[in-house]
């Protein structure tokens, strides 16, 4: 295991996603520490290439290739996303990899929806995590993270987490989305906007993960980390409506819909048991994925609904389960833990952090073709 320099260099995983390009903006820019993006293949590199940079390309769920690519590095900070069964995949894969290559700490972008996106009041870093959430993405980052924590037991690696709740800014779907739905007048919200949304700004994140990494003494920890300010969703989405041009009229006040907790397919539901966790061990990864295609190719039983519908011209507000649960949260996520921990302070405020946001969609609304 590498040991602690007052330079260290940090490998990215996950470098060219929304909050990798953004944290690689930030982290370039400093002394105190050099920024080793990873990508999976050559085409992510289209905007990192662009500078000069000691990337690399390395697959992320295979252990071999991801440590040759880790070598040399005192930290991994993994940022990369995947469908549920990627994720448990790749927290086992990630830390065996660290260990092969020496690194002395991984820091693990989990999420706060291992609470649930509507979490009950009193939620904080120390509340017991459940593996019986209506949606599969939020179990399967709960199993990832007690994936890691088996892992760490061996202490060859630092383990430290991170949980941010709704990450919003530049290249965001945060934004893009509400202003589609909002130029296609089909917005809506619950409870005209009251609920919490637990918002970080991409800059506050990317803060907190550079205090995650360098940060002594704080291995095996878990933090929430959010933006200062309660924001409820009609504190969200209202600006974005107003730098439209619209108000508060533009969003249709919904009824609570009701959804059935998603169903895994077979693959995915088997990947989130300890069985295939044992398998795992012994099975090749290129075998998984053979295995995957067959099983996600399985006729699925029919829900009942006719085959031929007519599509509507005009699609009328609603929103996704996702939404739906996270705008009736009554609670704002504590991030109390990471500023005593880490010193973590929220740098950009949500206001500044919504008008660079806004800036940035204007930017991409101008550029596009007529």
């Amino acid at each position: 295991m590498s040991t602690p320099s007052s330079s260290p260099k940090i490998a990215l995983i996950g470098a060219s996603g929304f909050i990798g390009l953004r944290t690689t903006e930030i982290l370039t820019q400093r002394a105190d520490l050099t920024l080793i993006p990873l990508v999976r293949s050559p085409a992510s590199l289209a905007v990192l290439a662009r500078q000069a940079l000691d990337w690399r390309i390395a697959s992320f769920v295979e252990v071999a290739p991801l440590a040759a690519a880790l070598k040399g590095c005192d930290i991994c900070i993994h940022a990369a996303i995947g469908d549920a069964a990627q994720i448990v995949h790749m927290a086992k894969v990630t830390y065996d990899a660290c260990a092969a290559a020496g690194v002395r700490r991984l820091v693990w972008l989990s999420s706060a929806s291992v609470f649930g996106q509507n979490c009950p009041t009193g939620t904080d870093d120390s509340t017991p995590l459940h593996d019986r959430h209506p949606l599969i993405y939020n179990n399967a980052k709960v199993h990832a993270e007690r994936a890691l924590q088996k892992c760490a037991r061996d202490r060859r690696v630092e383990l430290v987490m991170l949980r941010p709740g709704v990450v919003f800014g530049p290249r965001s779907r945060w934004i893009t989305d509400p202003a589609a739905d909002l130029r296609a007048d089909r917005a809506g919200w619950l409870n005209h906007g009251k609920g919490i949304c637990n918002t970080i700004y991409v800059d506050n994140l990317v803060e907190a993960m550079r205090l995650a990494a360098i940060t002594p003494g704080v291995a095996g920890e878990t933090f929430i980390v959010g933006d200062a300010e309660t924001v409820t969703w009609r504190e969200f989405l209202l600006p974005i409506a107003q730098h439209l041009g619209l108000d508060e009229t533009a969003f249709t006040d919904l009824p609570v819909p009701a959804f059935a907790p998603e169903r895994a397919s077979r693959f995915t539901a088997f990947t989130l048991t300890p069985a295939y966790a044992r398998a795992g061990q012994a099975v090749p990864y290129r075998l998984k994925r053979i295995v995957k295609g067959v099983l996600k190719a399985w006729p699925t039983p029919s829900s009942g609904a006719g085959a031929w519908v007519l599509r509507s011209s005009a699609k009328p507000a609603s929103l996704t389960q996702e939404l739906s649960l996270l705008q009736q949260c009554p609670w704002k996520l504590p991030h109390a833990h990471a500023t005593a921990r880490l010193g973590y302070q929220p740098p950009v405020t949500f206001a500044e952090g919504m008008k660079r946001s806004l800036a940035w969609l204007d930017f991409v609304t101008d550029a596009r073709p007529a």
